[in-house]
């Protein structure tokens, strides 16, 4: 048992301690703000058909509207994660979740293409914040024996939020148009801001190394550990120092450099494979001459595959490390991809490499997130993983566009697929690098 008179080790009290219910409680909550966020960006995905029907507009415009929900989530990662790293985690992931609550139910009265693209932006700037900070609390508030695992669990409702997201529109689009959808998408976030702000606490290593909130330190040391003697007057344990300089020029500081610059290059690669998949499966699965219904099917089954990934790869990589696993999972990766675009496929096989390679691109991007995690220190964390997505989302950005675009060349289906299986090669590339001067890269977890 700690007393008041020595400094408390953090770190060391969660690690000893087994998961509490407020442990619990909180990752539950900020898994399901990345749930929402993934139930927004496949959604749209799911909406397009529709809107596109209603509007009578041209599908490759809708390359731009996807595009413009990147772009906000880029600056919105950017910009909102170097402000938690200053003022905490919980002010910017709550604000964030109500702002763009509200901006998914102002998306019900949009009525031009230029109206939502407006509004799929400033949406975006909010969605940007979820991922970054989600992270970082989740990777302070888990034991250090199942943090990835823990982490990517968190981030598994980034793919189960994109499953609801089809099953939810396949079953309201019909009924009650594709407005009802973003009704669902903005108001749960609301709610869910709300019990944040009543529920949450600050992330404890960033309150004490800041000097701030000592007092609701205690308390939650107290309710994950009850007997830890914290009392608002403990020392605690600082484990670093604060940054000398801008949060973004520490990335590159004290032997960061190499492993900031590939993680931004396997966060390109991926995402710019996640989100093309993510956004035109469907409607190419569509023009294909399926119905409706089961090009919906088609994109859930990605999604599916991402939720059997994550879950499948957070206790192996724990036990492994991370290079072990992502970097043969790109590879098949690699290999799916390019079969999706085969010409006269059956469709029990697209679904079986439809799922595979959900299974491999949208699985493996919880752990590509909790590699940054583990690789900064609290007062970079969210900056660290930020940065890397915010640089992935021009990956984001690119996938869909350029995929518009290529449709609108009328590239073959073939050639379209094998040019998307190139990034996930080139990603399993930079994490061999990574994995080859691992001596300054944590190969599983390493407590920071």
């Amino acid at each position: 048992m700690n007393t008041p008179q020595q400094p408390i080790d953090i770190a060391a009290v969660i690690d000893a301690a087994p998961l509490s219910r407020l442990q619990l409680r909180i990752l539950t909550m900020v898994g399901l703000t990345v749930l929402i966020d993934g139930f927004d960006v496949q959604s749209m995905g799911f909406v397009a058909p529709a809107i596109i029907h209603a509007w009578g507009a041209d599908k490759a415009a809708f390359g731009i509207v996807f595009g413009a929900g990147l772009l906000g989530m880029l600056i919105g990662s950017l910009v909102l994660s170097i402000a938690a790293d200053k003022i905490g985690r919980r002010p910017v992931l709550i604000g964030a979740t109500f702002a763009f609550g509200l901006c998914m139910l102002a998306t019900t009265q949009v009525t031009t293409i230029t109206g939502l693209l407006v509004l799929r932006f400033v949406t975006g700037l909010g969605l940007g914040a979820i991922m970054p900070n989600a992270m970082a609390l989740a990777a302070e508030f888990s034991p250090k024996r199942r943090r990835v695992t823990l982490m990517m669990w968190v981030s598994c409702g980034f793919t189960l939020g994109a499953v609801l997201g089809g099953l939810i529109s396949a079953a309201l689009i019909p009924v009650w148009g594709w407005q009802s959808v973003f009704v669902v998408g903005g108001v749960v976030p609301i709610v869910l801001s709300a019990m944040m702000a009543f529920h949450m606490p600050e992330s404890m290593l960033f309150s004490v190394v800041r000097g701030t909130g000592l007092v609701r330190v205690a308390d939650t040391l107290r309710r994950i550990d009850p007997a830890c003697a914290a009392t608002p007057e403990s020392q605690y344990v600082v484990p670093e120092a604060r940054p000398k300089s801008a949060p973004v020029a520490e990335l590159f500081r004290s032997g960061r450099a190499k492993t900031t610059l590939l993680l931004w290059g396997v966060n390109f690669m991926n995402l710019l494979n996640l989100y093309f998949l993510s956004n035109w499966l469907p409607t190419i699965a569509k023009d294909l001459g399926l119905s409706t219904s089961t090009a919906v099917l088609v994109g859930t089954t990605l999604q599916l595959g991402g939720v059997a990934g994550t879950l499948a790869m957070g206790p192996v990589i724990d036990r492994i490390g991370f290079y072990k696993v992502l970097i043969p999972a790109l590879f098949v990766a690699a290999f799916a991809i390019a079969a999706i675009g085969q010409t006269g496929l059956p469709l029990p096989l697209l679904f079986v490499v439809v799922g595979i390679t959900g299974f491999s691109i949208i699985g493996g991007q919880p752990a590509i997130n909790a590699l940054a995690a583990t690789w900064y220190p609290t007062l970079l964390r969210s900056t660290g993983v930020g940065w890397s997505l915010g640089v992935g989302r021009l990956g984001s950005i690119i996938g869909p566009v350029i995929g518009g675009e290529l449709m609108r060349m009328n590239w073959s289906n073939n050639s379209l697929f094998l040019a998307v299986a190139i990034p996930a090669i080139v990603s399993a590339g930079m994490l061999a690098l990574m994995a080859s001067a691992r001596s300054g890269v944590p190969s599983s977890v390493t407590p920071c």
